[in-house]
């Protein structure tokens, strides 16, 4: 009985040892974190001011761009009306072909000035009330004097059942635009169909269908990411700037919606923005913050 107080006494010695070792390994360790988390905010901070630089540089280079492109897409012009006298084939041939590569470096500058604002949260969202009749309207307008082949139809189904949406249609209009474009471009026969739909009573799902060459599954992940252009012998043909779709994403989740894509090989592509009948929000007019956090839905 004599040994047990000092069993006690020893055995509080040793617990309180193990604390105070405890206590220190917490302290190191809780250094430790600190330190990290302030190693992390220097990266976010440093990647922070890389994305800027990098917009900015964007920005800055699609401006300067414009200006030459558009003197170049000009004078091309002016060659091809024969406002400075007759041309022959083979001259009328490559000043045309000045004009298409014009042409095609503006869009690629125009997509890239987009891309850069949205990165940058400095697109504006303005909403308004609209129908879908004129949207289409003004769809349909706007194709009809590029359809070159009669091989192809592009066909706007009327919007039976939709109401009015309240929405960005300028943003809208853009995701729809770059849809259209891909699948006329990448549909030698057949139709490029645009609908309008309701999935639920509180979304509307815009869906580009064509009859072209398809997609094959492998690439279907990839498609709304910037610069990402199919490794296919027509993809090579027909080379855009892939950033189109990757605009058509950002623009979608801004709008408050997503993107989704399905598609076969041999047989065509479905391409959709599902988007709310009402932008989430007070309604007001604004510059709204892009993250990149939003969904494409692939099979």
């Amino acid at each position: 009985m004599s040994g047990q107080p000092n069993d006690v006494g020893s055995r509080l010695a040793e617990l309180e040892a193990a604390n105070a070792a405890l206590r220190e390994e917490l302290a190191e360790t809780n250094q430790g974190v600190v330190a990290l988390y302030a190693e992390l905010d220097d990266h976010a901070l440093r990647l922070k001011e890389a994305s800027e630089l990098k917009s900015r540089f964007l920005s800055y280079m699609s401006h300067e761009f414009r200006t030459p492109l558009g003197s170049i897409r000009s004078l091309a012009r002016i060659l091809l009306d024969r406002l400075d006298g007759p041309l022959s084939g083979e001259q009328e041939k490559q000043v045309q072909f000045i004009q298409d590569a014009a042409t095609e470096l503006t869009e690629m500058v125009g997509d890239l000035l987009d891309l850069a604002k949205v990165e940058a949260g400095r697109v504006t969202i303005s909403p308004a009330w609209f129908e879908m009749v004129d949207l289409f309207s003004a769809l349909r307008g706007m194709f009809k004097p590029i359809l070159s082949s009669e091989s192809v139809s592009l066909v706007f189904e009327e919007p039976i059942g939709v109401p009015a949406l309240y929405t960005d249609d300028k943003k809208l209009a853009q995701i729809l635009r770059n849809f259209i474009s891909n699948a006329l471009k990448f549909t030698s026969e057949g139709e490029v169909r645009v609908t309008a739909s309701m999935p639920d009573s509180d979304h509307v799902t815009f869906a580009v269908a064509d009859t072209g060459i398809g997609i094959a599954a492998q690439y279907l992940d990839a498609l709304f990411q910037d610069f990402v252009q199919i490794d296919a012998p027509i993809q090579k043909k027909l080379r855009g700037t892939g950033l189109g779709l990757s605009l058509s994403k950002k623009l979608a989740i801004l709008l408050g919606g997503n993107v989704h894509v399905t598609s076969i090989v041999g047989t065509g592509s479905v391409f959709s923005v599902t988007i709310p009948l009402r932008l989430p929000g007070d309604g007001t007019t604004g510059s709204l913050n892009f993250g990149l956090k939003g969904t494409v839905d692939a099979p």
